[in-house]
């Protein structure tokens, strides 16, 4: 059976990367996204359609799911993948607006996605999602990796307080959802992968891959087979699951 799946913040990132992947296998994948000029320079891929949607806007998000399931002709399978940066102030100097903000799109928007996913996915007979959350839904951050001298510790950049937020309640979506529809066939499960070497200063490296049992952070390339297996019948018996893909970072 061909998989039709949609992939929120799709244009760019491990998002990019994940539709690359299905799209090599022959799925037919349908990207959502905010980025209007990324989703026009995709838009002639064989097996891919677009939506410009914001998912913290449910209308927004009806529409997606309206347009996804007609040019597929159907929904197998969804990735939750948006968020947005959040403040990276110290938590007492940060505004009401900001921490909205950032659980509207980050929270807000995969809880709305799932809703509308479920009555199409329930309409196919079986269906899996999958929910984006981090190595940080599991652990703290270590703000000593984005500390600076000669900064006062008020004014310190950190790892923000939102990320931890949303990337636990993420978890607990997944473990939410994987009960309440089972007996739909609807699977849910989450990924929590580790950060993503991207040009970072070699400090930083140094001092993350320190913290990491396999001594240096993913590739973005290492998270798109699991995840392939996740939303696949290959692995139709795994429910409720939190998968770390982070070198066994949270082991230690």
């Amino acid at each position: 059976m061909t998989q039709k799946i949609i992939v929120t913040a799709g244009a760019s990132g491990i998002g990019a990367g994940i539709v690359e992947k299905f799209l090599s296998e022959g799925a037919l994948v349908h990207i959502a996204d905010v980025d209007k000029s990324a989703l026009e320079t995709l838009a002639q891929r064989p097996g891919l359609t677009s939506s410009l949607c914001d998912v913290s806007n449910e209308q927004n998000v009806i529409d997606l799911f309206d347009a996804a399931v007609d040019g597929m002709g159907g929904l197998t399978g969804l990735v939750n993948c948006a968020g947005i940066a959040g403040p990276t102030a110290a938590v007492e100097h940060i505004e009401l607006a900001a921490w909205q903000a950032c659980l509207g799109v980050n929270l807000d928007g995969a809880f709305l996605c799932c809703k509308q996913a479920v009555p199409h996915l329930k309409k196919a007979g079986a269906g899996s999602i999958i929910n984006i959350s981090s190595d940080l839904g599991l652990i703290a951050p270590d703000q000593r990796l984005y500390y600076k001298d000669g900064i006062d510790n008020g004014k310190q950049n950190v790892k923000p307080v939102t990320y931890s937020v949303v990337k636990t309640g993420l978890i607990g979506l997944t473990r939410y959802l994987a009960t309440y529809w089972a007996d739909k066939n609807v699977r849910c499960n989450a990924m929590c992968p580790g950060g993503v070497e991207n040009g970072q200063p070699e400090e930083f490296l140094k001092e993350v891959s320190a913290r990491i049992p396999m001594g240096r952070m993913a590739n973005a390339s290492e998270y798109q087979g699991a995840l392939l297996w996740m939303l696949s019948d290959a692995s139709s018996y795994l429910n409720g699951a939190i998968i770390p893909i982070e070198g066994g970072r949270t082991v230690w």
